[in-house]
């Protein structure tokens, strides 16, 4: 193995394969700000995807691109190297659900990293284990009313209790696959039967939260605390969700007491799962989502809301973070 370099403070992104694809690294993308922060500020970022992990026997390694800062600006090289993941300082783990087996296996592979040389946020063991939607039962003090089950009746039963509900699918992401049901609905047993792909697939359903009609609040979650800073995401076109990242949609979303309370009760418990990283999404003061596989900042929106440089907030936290996990600083790139 030949070193090419040596430079403290490397960081490996793996991102999703879209973004690699086009490399839509705009302003509209977390991604695209945390990575430009990192090389406005001296680091060495390298970027890849989950499928260009691979194991050499037992060591993980990657083929990576390397990143640049100009003009505003961040580029990937069009040469791809060899890297091994333990000669990262810091590893962002960012690809958007589906969490399938191919993001399954990726974790495997990241398992196999060095935790004394490097820092991986999130876990890949807490990537594995705590599922976006399930998660949120860890804190059941903090969140509406819920059931997972791909059995009609039981979902028909606790539809007809609770009036109306939202049925999930547990493995996807920015509102695909929700459902609003009420106990008048005419296709209530159709509706259930493509959630759960004829009863055959889990989902989560929950009590249907009147405050969502003035839109979800996502908390930005950094290293144990959450942020003063957060966005309302508004429904779209007469629709009961947000799934249309546009600026109209996205209103400032000062936090309430109760909301403020939310990150001493949840703290201590998500970074002891190893979760660093996380997108709260809250309504009517409840949590109905932990997202912890790529969660969207929206540091554009934050930044125009609320005129603030979010990226260097959110990337002093993230240094700290890193300067005191007790991993050693090494980096070869071959």
């Amino acid at each position: 193995m030949k070193e090419d370099r040596k430079m403290p403070g490397k960081i490996l992104f793996i991102i999703d394969e879209i973004e690699l694809k086009y490399f839509e690294f705009n302003r509209l993308v977390t991604n695209f700000w945390l990575i430009k922060c990192f090389l406005d500020r001296g680091y060495e970022v390298l970027i890849t995807v989950k499928n260009l992990l691979y194991l050499d026997g037992n060591i993980p390694m990657a083929k990576v691109y390397e990143s640049t800062s100009k003009n505003g600006n961040i580029f990937s090289g069009n040469t791809l190297k060899t890297a091994c993941l333990n000669d990262f300082r810091t590893i962002f783990v960012r690809p958007d659900p589906p969490v399938d087996i191919d993001y399954i296996n990726a974790t495997y592979i990241l398992s196999y990293v060095n935790e004394e040389r490097t820092l991986i946020l999130n876990s890949p063991k807490a990537l594995r284990e705590f599922n976006e939607k399930l998660y949120i039962n860890k804190f059941p003090n903090l969140v509406p009313k819920n059931i997972v089950s791909a059995d009609k009746n039981i979902i028909k039963e606790f539809l007809f209790n609770e009036d109306e509900i939202i049925i999930k699918p547990l493995n996807r992401c920015f509102s695909s696959g929700v459902f609003y049901l009420n106990k008048g609905d005419k296709n209530i047993n159709a509706i259930i039967d493509t959630a759960t792909n004829g009863g055959k697939t889990m989902v989560m359903v929950q009590k249907f939260l009147q405050g969502i009609m003035k839109g979800d609040k996502r908390l930005i979650f950094v290293g144990g605390e959450i942020f003063e800073y957060a966005v309302r995401k508004v429904a779209t076109n007469n629709d009961f969700k947000f799934n249309e990242h546009i600026k109209e949609n996205l209103i400032k979303g000062d936090l309430t007491p109760e909301e403020r309370l939310i990150e001493k009760q949840i703290a201590k418990t998500l970074l002891e799962d190893g979760v660093y990283i996380a997108g709260l999404d809250v309504i009517d003061g409840k949590i109905i989502e932990i997202n912890i596989t790529s969660p969207c900042f929206f540091i554009n929106e934050i930044n125009s809301l609320y005129n603030i440089n979010f990226e260097n907030i959110i990337l002093d936290k993230l240094i700290y973070i890193m300067e005191n996990s007790k991993k050693c600083l090494c980096t070869s790139v071959l």
